[in-house]
């Protein structure tokens, strides 16, 4: 079977379980931390994810936000799946969620699909074979200057307790962008970069189905795509720059 398209059928079904959930309400809300939320629906569209995915794929592992079977160890392929990016949107009425699900090989991300259930927007790449918006090729912004770049970026999940809770890059981009913006939701942030909505996209404290697939999305739109250092340990490290390369080039002599 195809990855993609396996990918695609869980992120429609699950898609269409959210919308649904959300427009009914009235559903379960926990505190899995002081700032973190969950809810009934997190582990409904995982466990429908989950079940399309191993019936096509049974020897794949699968990392996901909210399952603790596979926790973060390491296997050659491996599906990592964030079954609701923008909880808290989520809980809040606030329209801008999603289901991103990436499949990783040999430690490299190789396809990749973030899917908006309420704009019925879904974003997908394969490695090497370019990015698509509702099947349509995307690619990002021609900005190549900070001083007229629309920048996304967000706040880790312990902010409170965490010194380093990203208020000083903010403070220093809110100082040199055209304007800085706040959505909640990492992954399809970095759709917004792969399609030009977004000029760049950064964030630390992230978890590696945050950015798994909307990182593969921006880099096959023309992004690039590193950690702080400027290196592609993004995923192990939780820290993401995304930008056109000119504007990435830019935003390095913020971070190092």
């Amino acid at each position: 079977m195809n990855p993609l398209n396996v990918a695609l059928e869980a992120a429609y079904a699950a898609g269409e379980l959210l919308r649904n959930g959300w427009r009914q309400g009235g559903f379960i809300v926990e505190q899995k931390s002081a700032q973190e939320l969950v809810t009934e629906y997190d582990r409904r569209s995982e466990a429908l994810i989950t079940d399309i995915l191993q019936r096509a794929f049974p020897a794949c592992a699968i990392l996901s936000e909210e399952s603790e079977i596979n926790a973060q160890t390491y296997a050659p392929n491996r599906w990592i799946i964030d079954p609701l990016d923008g909880t808290t949107n989520f809980t809040r009425g606030y329209p801008l969620f999603g289901v991103s699900i990436a499949l990783e090989r040999n430690r490299e991300v190789v396809v990749a699909v973030v899917y908006n259930p309420l704009a019925d927007e879904c974003f997908a790449a394969e490695k090497g074979a370019g990015a698509t918006l509702n099947s349509q090729p995307i690619h990002v912004a021609q900005t190549r200057s900070l001083a007229a770049a629309v920048v996304a970026s967000g706040f880790p999940y312990d902010a409170w307790s965490n010194a380093n809770d990203n208020t000083d890059l903010w403070r220093t981009m809110v100082k040199h962008a055209l304007s800085v913006r706040c959505d909640g939701a990492a992954a399809l942030d970095l759709c917004a970069v792969a399609c030009g909505r977004f000029d760049a996209y950064w964030e630390h404290g992230l978890a590696p189905w945050d950015i798994a697939a909307g990182a593969l999305i921006a880099q096959e739109a023309g992004a690039i795509v590193t950690d702080y250092q400027g290196s592609d340990g993004f995923l192990d490290r939780g820290e993401v720059i995304a930008a056109p390369p000119a504007l990435h080039a830019e935003m390095m002599g913020f971070f190092r």
